[in-house]
């Protein structure tokens, strides 16, 4: 059962949020895209019943998420993905991560669980000698099962 925006409430601010790997705040982001999940519909078309076709909940998949942030001098991010790529075992690098929103205060609102989640992909910063923008770097992320929980606020 969904709850109703309280009436008089303001609407979450967007910008305030952080990621947690295994219970530490790692850093914060400027971007996070792709906290998504879908269930996939099957369609059974009973016999003798041309009205209409049942359609059953399929199997639940979830995206893959995609971090952006400021490059810093910190390779705990790119150091977690040259782990996975050495590890022996892949199962020994994943992680139980959560992304975190705050609001102004900051205090914490809302919590998005992602467990057994790893990376997959890393881009690095572009760099153009011709213009004072930030330099950019990427990490996207997989992840086995999804948990949203409200926050402590």
């Amino acid at each position: 059962m969904t709850q109703q925006p309280s009436i008089g409430k303001d609407a979450l601010l967007g910008h305030r949020f952080a990621l947690e790997i295994a219970g530490i705040e790692q850093a914060s982001f400027q971007e996070c895209t792709g906290l998504q999940i879908q269930t996939e519909v099957f369609e059974y078309k009973e016999g003798g019943l041309n009205s209409y076709s049942h359609r059953l909940p399929g199997r639940t998949t979830y995206s893959n998420v995609t971090l952006k942030w400021g490059s810093t001098d910190s390779p705990d991010l790119l150091d977690w993905y040259n782990n996975l790529i050495t590890a022996e075992k892949k199962v020994d690098a994943k992680r139980h991560v959560s992304i975190i929103q705050y609001d102004g205060k900051p205090n914490e609102v809302r919590r998005w669980n992602l467990k057994f989640a790893y990376p997959v992909k890393w881009v690095g910063p572009s760099f153009n000698a011709a213009t004072s923008a930030l330099s950019i770097e990427t990490l996207e992320l997989a992840f086995s099962e999804f948990e949203f929980k409200p926050g402590k606020a």
